[in-house]
């Protein structure tokens, strides 16, 4: 019989357990047992992968290799999400300052930031978290579907069979639809060729279409990364054959470039073509046109957004991206909106006014007039001329005509009444004779004047010295004696500038006579003469 090879600290040990072996056996200690409450049999070793037959082993056990008993101090149950507990109706001392729950403070606050926080307001207190505390173990810890319950799942499975009910619904309508029509507009004479054609249609089905017609327009191919732009990944040939390459469209070589390793003709094969007769306009058609165009106006606001000084990036955050040209967008169109409003406001909207007449909207109209040489009309009546936005033919103070419509002696007027006066009021005929009169006696009288004016005498002329001096009538100058003295003040005036050409006998003599006198004052300088600078 095969034994456990047990081995013991001490003597004492193995003493201990042979007595503990003797008191079993008789009864007097109670017995091992398994985990199903089953008595250990101790002559069978816990670490045998198969027992022997005459031990009466029901199973193999390998139980000393782990640790299979489970222990009592771990747990399976969750956390009860969202559940709550208490609510005060005051703020408690140590609560959250912002919503007013006992469970959490005020950085650790998951509800939107007050602007006064349930401590300052005591309103509307936040009801406390049930804090439940899970002591998991090995498995627990990993386990990634711990807590997940399979009946909140069971809502995705009815949307998709309410989905799949009303789609049966309406094809079932749809047919019965037909089939009315095809009773109601049977005729004897097509009905065969009818119900066929109905029948054709109740089993269209694309996945029903026989791969033969479909050629290899879905077939998929693999595609590798290229230099072209190529990516990893398999692409759906959607081509049909009957088409005509694009390598093929435009024959000339000087044409859009084909790239064949790529695919790709990025410009356009047939520019001069028509745009509604045109299958294929390049592939750079795709990137300015649909769902293309619009992200690149979307890359193209948030560069600019983040440039401005907002924390938006594309790739980071393309949600907050997105939401943000949306939000701009939105705010465009009011301000566009508020904009027109206000200048319709100030200005008014004259096309929500009058219907304008068919000869000013359109500047023609089908009436047919005949003018001669001189411009009068012969046939036909003469069309009114066009008015403009402003007021024209405006009256005031009882004019009959506009001011500016009478001009004379460089003054503009009123031609009703010839008032030369902006706001005057008007006097009619009466005004106008009453300003002929006027003008006429006005006129008489100046003529009056000058004919009474006597002539003006002649002012005599006098005999003036060269410097203005008046000279007597009687005084008559000697010509050779005014040269002379004209040559004895220049001497005069070259001693007195320079002292050393004075003789030193000096004849002095002051007998002056009109001919000195008349040399005095032309040698004379005069301050006031311009040409001062330039005498002598």
């Amino acid at each position: 019989m095969a034994t456990a090879s047990v081995a013991f600290k001490s003597r004492e040990d193995h003493r201990k357990q042979l007595e503990l072996e003797e008191a079993r056996k008789a009864g007097l200690a109670p017995a091992e047992v398994d985990e199903d409450g089953k008595e250990i049999n101790p002559h069978i070793p816990q670490y045998m992968s198969s027992a022997p037959w005459y031990l009466n082993a029901e199973r193999p056990s390998l139980k000393h290799q782990r640790k299979w008993k489970s222990d009592p101090n771990y747990t399976k149950s969750w956390y009860d999400r969202g559940a709550k507990t208490f609510q005060a109706e005051k703020f408690r001392k140590g609560a959250c300052e912002n919503c007013g729950a006992l469970t959490h403070d005020k950085k650790a606050c998951v509800e939107r930031p007050r602007k006064l926080g349930a401590k300052w307001t005591g309103k509307h207190i936040a009801p406390d978290e049930k804090i439940e505390t899970f002591e998991l173990d090995y498995d627990g810890k990993r386990d990634r579907w711990n807590g997940y319950d399979a009946a909140s799942y069971k809502h995705v499975i009815q949307r998709y069979e309410a989905k799949d009910e009303a789609r049966s619904k309406y094809l079932k309508d749809e047919q019965l639809k037909k089939l009315e029509e095809k009773n109601n507009n049977q005729n004897k004479e097509d009905g065969v060729s009818d119900d066929e054609d109905n029948e054709d249609n109740l089993k269209v089905d694309e996945a029903k279409v026989d791969e033969s017609k479909q050629m290899d327009f879905a077939k998929v191919e693999k595609r590798v990364r290229t230099t072209g732009g190529g990516s990893t990944g398999t692409v759906r040939n959607l081509r049909i054959r009957e088409d005509t390459a694009k390598y093929l469209l435009n024959l000339d070589v000087n044409s859009a470039h084909y790239d064949p390793k790529t695919r790709s003709m990025r410009e356009d094969p047939l520019p001069d073509m028509d745009p509604n007769e045109k299958f294929y306009a390049g592939d750079n058609q795709n990137r300015v046109s649909g769902q293309a165009l619009e992200f690149k106006q979307l890359n193209v606001h948030a560069w600019e957004a983040f440039d401005k000084g907002h924390d938006v990036h594309m790739q980071a955050a393309p949600s907050q991206a997105e939401l943000l040209y949306k939000n701009f967008k939105i705010n465009k169109e009011k301000l566009k909106s508020h904009t027109k409003d206000k200048i319709m406001e100030k200005y008014g909207n004259a096309a929500a006014g009058e219907v304008l007449p068919r000869e000013l909207l359109l500047g023609q109209s089908e009436r047919e007039v005949e003018y001669d040489r001189a411009g009068r009309v012969i046939k036909g009546q003469e069309m009114a001329l066009p008015k403009s936005k402003y007021e024209e033919d405006v009256y005031i103070n009882n004019h009959t005509t506009v001011w500016g419509s009478w001009w004379k002696d460089n003054q503009w007027g009123y031609k009703c009444c010839h008032q030369t006066v902006r706001n005057s009021y008007c006097t009619g005929a009466a005004g106008i004779e009453a300003a002929e009169a006027s003008a006429d006696l006005m006129k008489a009288n100046v003529a009056r004047k000058e004919a009474t004016e006597e002539a003006p005498a002649a002012a005599e002329e006098k005999r003036i010295a060269t410097w203005g001096s008046e000279v007597p009538d009687d005084l008559v100058l000697d010509q050779k004696r005014l040269s002379e003295a004209l040559q004895k003040e220049d001497e005069r005036k070259r001693e007195e500038r320079d002292e050393r050409k004075r003789k030193y006998n000096v004849k002095w003599n002051d007998e002056v006579t009109p001919e000195d006198m008349e040399a005095f004052r032309m040698k004379r300088v005069h301050h006031d003469d311009p040409m001062k600078d330039f005498l002598n």
